[in-house]
């Protein structure tokens, strides 16, 4: 017998199935566990987006085949007008056709490595927003630096030591809060 496949349109409470029948199903969080834990082993097709991984590890542990296909392929497949419904059955016929070539299920480690990165870079662009900051707040008192974190960290301890320049309290204050900010 061929294995049921399934077209899930991922939420963060309420989510919407449609199978290769064309039956629609709408679940809660709960109802969607219960129901593939349930269910015979099937193919589960799901867009690559975020909470994706996390489902395609639960539904393979149960014994389900799952498809992690790229959003922007999927798109091509819409019919109609754009709900939850609609996107399941995009998401079910561009399984179907097995042009779309899927995204490989990420293990935690991967994960953790992607969070990662992605708090890194996070933490650089405020760093470097954080910096920018300083030295326009600091040239509209007159004070000219030159650009880059090791400058600002050099120069910001000597700027807060000089009575004579014309730097107020309150400034001087949110300077010397500011001035810790360490690379990441």
């Amino acid at each position: 017998m061929k294995s049921m496949l399934y077209g899930l349109d991922l939420a963060k409470n309420i989510f919407h199935l449609v199978d290769s029948r064309g039956k629609r199903t709408k679940l809660t969080r709960k109802k969607l566990m219960t129901h593939f834990a349930n269910a015979p082993s099937s193919i589960i097709a799901l867009e690559a987006c975020s909470g994706a991984h996390y489902w395609a590890r639960i539904f393979i542990k149960q014994g389900h085949q799952v498809k992690l296909l790229p959003p922007q392929h999927v798109k091509a497949y819409l019919r109609g007008q754009k709900n939850d419904f609609n996107d399941a059955k995009a998401i079910l016929e561009a399984a179907e056709h097995n042009r779309v070539r899927c995204v490989p299920v990420k293990t935690i480690v991967q994960q953790d490595r992607q969070a990662l990165l992605r708090v890194r870079g996070l933490l650089v662009s405020e760093r470097t927003r954080l910096v920018n900051q300083i030295r326009a707040l600091l040239y509209e008192y007159g004070i000219v630096m030159p650009q880059g974190i090791n400058s600002v960290q050099k120069q910001i301890p000597l700027i807060l030591e000089d009575a004579d320049n014309e730097l107020s309290v309150l400034t001087r204050e949110l300077l010397s809060g500011l001035k810790n900010y360490r690379q990441p």
